[in-house]
């Protein structure tokens, strides 16, 4: 399981007092206002980063950072991910994973015969949709609802799913 997750990726500098352009990765952008810091990925190294400001423009998240108020000293992280613990990700409510737990998992059906690897998770208006990477053939899209996810076991990086009619067709 990840200790880790991602919660958005600067896009661009705005202004020239350090504020960034972030596009958020995490389900709820309000919640920058809950978190004191991130990590910022720079690709070999994770920057510890206080956040001192948040404000937000359109469907972005502006962010200034404590100790770099000044185009020059972020401009270079354009493009880093930023990441917060798990101890600092949101809290889930009963039958809630963070995707990052699910991404990769073996899915198997009712019957305990692998089906595939769960390759994606696609968020839609009505509800999640997991997409089912299947040896030789076509990838398989099965809806996140309780008809058809039957069992999680992210501890045993597993779940079970009840296929229903015409999903593998």
């Amino acid at each position: 399981m990840q200790d880790i997750f991602e919660v958005g990726v600067i896009t661009q500098t705005h202004g020239l007092k350090g504020e960034v352009k972030v596009f958020p990765t995490t389900d709820d952008p309000k919640r920058f206002e809950e978190i004191d810091s991130v990590m910022l990925d720079t690709g070999r190294e994770k920057i510890p980063m206080e956040i001192k400001k948040v404000r937000y423009q359109k469907n972005m998240v502006l962010l200034t950072f404590k100790g770099y108020e000044d185009i020059n000293l972020i401009e270079k992280y354009k493009k880093c991910s930023l990441y917060v613990s798990r101890e600092n990700a949101a809290p889930l409510s009963e039958n809630e994973f963070y995707i990052a737990d699910l991404i990769g998992m073996d899915v198997r059906l009712e019957d305990g015969t692998t089906l595939g690897a769960l390759k994606n998770v696609i968020t839609t208006a009505a509800n999640d949709v997991y997409e089912i990477s299947v040896e030789g053939k076509s990838d398989v899209l099965i809806p996140a609802i309780s008809k058809c996810i039957k069992e999680v076991k992210p501890e045993e990086r597993y779940m079970v799913v009840h296929l229903l009619p015409g999903m593998m067709e």
